[in-house]
């Protein structure tokens, strides 16, 4: 919507004044700069301004969101949620040139709004007013600077020609580049006006609460008024009864005492029993754990052994059981004499050789030390040996890098499934 210009003049003078091409965005049609008055003992009203100037007062000193609010208060024809930012903008300046109460009310909010730069820009002089501009311009702080320089009573037509110079094209180079930042400008004005509304409801419903708190401060401030009075009433029989109710209540405590002390013990032992129940508890897991392990340990070896006797039952001659051993030699600590010597048999069918040491029981444990470098792999029964042998022979089997195998127990079903295990693997390797 087009805003009335305030006189006749030619177009595009400002222009000409400012000796620029004419840009058809941004030549109004209205009167040129009028010649700079004596300056007057007052600030300039918006609405004495020269009819050019408006359009830049009103889009660079005031947001969008403060002219939507007071501009449809004065153009019933615009509709607050539906007009677009540029007829807000057009009916404000409409508004600023005609003089009436629009006008005050716009001149009155960029007085508040920039309160803080009137005060800076007035008791500067004409040199003084150009050092502020600059100043605001290499600042960035342009809206304020605008009102309070274009309003002031020193301030010269050549200077008013030069801030609006400088903000014509500032709004140039601010649409170019900024328009992302006017869009996130204007949804942080919304922004802010929604949290103001959102604080002001919240100060309500504070004044709210605080009401209700004093109310019941007050409801309880009464209260105990009434019973302090109640108090002070029954004192004087209080006062006679005072040695019997004191007799009374230890008597009460005394009980209350000795039910605390037997609930106390009660509890104690209930603590310990459960302690104990708990740690049994724990012992009964771990045996279960460690009896289901060797279960199915158990059904390993069980397995391993029924394989090997279905290879021998197969094998029309005595041949061996085990995987074939191709002449290794296995050093085997601990056990016991019968086991021993079928394990031996077994090793010999499968082509292998069974060193044996009984762990220091009736061969010395210095021939341990002999024996163990010839063989080619150490197995001895954990249920079987002693916890001294079983620590030399780690120690000997580590120094000399032969592999430690211990097994289960000392049964034959053990040192089967462990045979046809490792002999497996390392034929594989």
């Amino acid at each position: 919507m087009p805003f009335l210009p305030a006189q006749p003049a030619p177009p595009h003078f400002i222009h000409r004044l400012l000796n620029v091409p004419a840009d058809a965005c941004c030549a109004p049609e209205t009167t040129p700069f009028l010649a700079a008055p004596a300056p007057a003992p007052r600030r300039a009203k918006l609405a004495e301004l020269d009819s050019n100037l408006h359009c830049s007062v009103i889009g660079t000193c005031l947001t969008t969101g403060e002219l939507r609010k007071l501009v449809p208060r004065h153009a019933a024809q615009l509709d607050r949620k539906t007009a677009s930012d540029l007829d807000i903008h057009h009916t404000a300046v409409e508004l600023s040139m005609q003089g009436e109460a629009a006008a005050k009310e716009l001149h009155k909010a960029l007085d508040t709004r920039h309160a803080l730069a009137i005060k800076r820009f007035k008791p500067a002089d004409q040199e003084g007013l150009a050092q502020l501009w600059a100043d605001a311009l290499a600042q960035g702080d342009v809206p304020g600077a605008y009102w309070a320089l274009l309003t002031h009573p020193l301030c010269s037509h050549a200077l008013r020609r030069q801030a609006f110079g400088d903000v014509h094209m500032l709004s140039h180079l601010v649409g170019a580049s900024n328009r992302a930042d006017l869009r996130r400008l204007n949804a942080l004005e919304e922004e802010c006006a929604r949290l103001r509304e959102q604080n002001a409801a919240l100060q309500t419903r504070a004044q709210e609460q605080a009401a209700q708190h004093q109310q019941a401060v007050e409801v309880v401030s009464q209260q105990a008024m009434e019973l302090t009075r109640l108090r002070e009433r029954h004192a004087g029989l209080a006062h006679a009864s005072a040695a019997d109710q004191l007799a009374q209540l230890r008597d009460l405590i005394a009980a209350r005492d000795e039910q605390l002390a037997q609930h106390s013990a009660r509890s104690a032992d209930l603590a310990a029993r459960l302690a104990a129940s708990d740690a049994a508890a724990e012992l009964t897991r771990n045996a279960a754990r460690q009896l289901g392990a060797d279960a199915e340990q158990a059904r390993v070896e069980v397995q391993a052994l029924e394989q090997a006797l279905l290879q021998t039952l197969d094998n029309d001659d005595d041949s061996a059981t085990l995987p074939s051993l191709h002449g290794r030699r296995v050093m085997y600590v601990g056990g016991r004499p019968q086991s021993n010597q079928l394990l031996a048999r077994l090793v010999a069918a499968a082509g292998g050789e069974l060193l044996t040491h009984d762990g220091g029981i009736e061969d010395r444990k210095g021939m341990l030390a002999s024996l163990l470098p010839r063989a080619d792999m150490v197995v001895f029964p954990v249920d079987c040996i002693s916890h001294n042998a079983m620590h030399v022979t780690r120690q000997l089997a580590a120094r000399a890098g032969i592999p430690c195998h211990p097994v289960r127990n000392a049964g034959i079903a053990s040192f089967v499934e462990l045979m046809q295990r490792e002999v497996t693997q390392l034929q594989r390797a």
